[in-house]
């Protein structure tokens, strides 16, 4: 640990204990993580976190890869992990992500600290190259656990995929938002 971590962690009231001491915040905001969290339990700690009527924003991005894509995209996956679902649920979009959202949302219910949940959508774009397309793979959920040689076949297939669509595509996306206001 560095000296200056150090000395921030020494003078921090929230440093050994994680209490929030008397420090409220207005906005709460977990990007792609709440999934790691117990809702119940992460909703709880949120409202400690939080002043009264401050705002709790979880968000994600799902994939919506255009038809030609995820044609080839597919063919890669089903030639080189035929029996893996982890293709399928990357790609099948925002409602991919409905059973995470109703759980962060029964979550916040079951805390009692939260307002009624609102769930935004906004679509937006991603032009990738080839090397940050495969440069993101292996942070996908479940492609860091596939063997090396599983994951450098399936890197292989999809470099060559995108090399035959011109060696960059772009990948309309959906920011999904499931955000509450701490009520009590």
């Amino acid at each position: 640990m560095s000296r200056a971590t150090r000395d921030l962690r020494s003078r921090s009231p929230r440093s050994r204990t994680g209490d929030p001491a008397d420090r409220t915040f207005d906005t709460l905001i977990a990007g792609t993580a709440w999934h790691w969290t117990d809702p119940v339990a992460g909703a709880a700690k949120a409202a400690l976190t939080l002043r009264p009527g401050g705002r709790l924003v979880l968000f994600r991005n799902a994939f919506r890869p255009a038809r030609e894509v995820a044609e080839a995209f597919t063919a890669v996956y089903a030639r080189v992990l035929p029996d893996s679902p982890i293709y399928r649920q990357a790609m099948a979009g925002p409602a991919s992500y409905a059973g995470l959202v109703a759980e962060a949302s029964d979550g916040l219910a079951q805390s009692g600290a939260f307002g009624e949940p609102e769930q935004w959508h906004f679509g937006w774009d991603r032009h990738y190259t080839r090397e940050e397309w495969l440069d993101q793979v292996p942070t996908f959920g479940g492609h860091g656990r596939l063997p090396s040689a599983e994951l450098d076949a399936l890197l292989a297939g999809l470099g060559d995929a995108i090399d035959v669509m011109g060696g960059s595509f772009t990948m309309p996306c959906t920011a999904l938002v499931l955000t509450s206001v701490r009520t009590s």
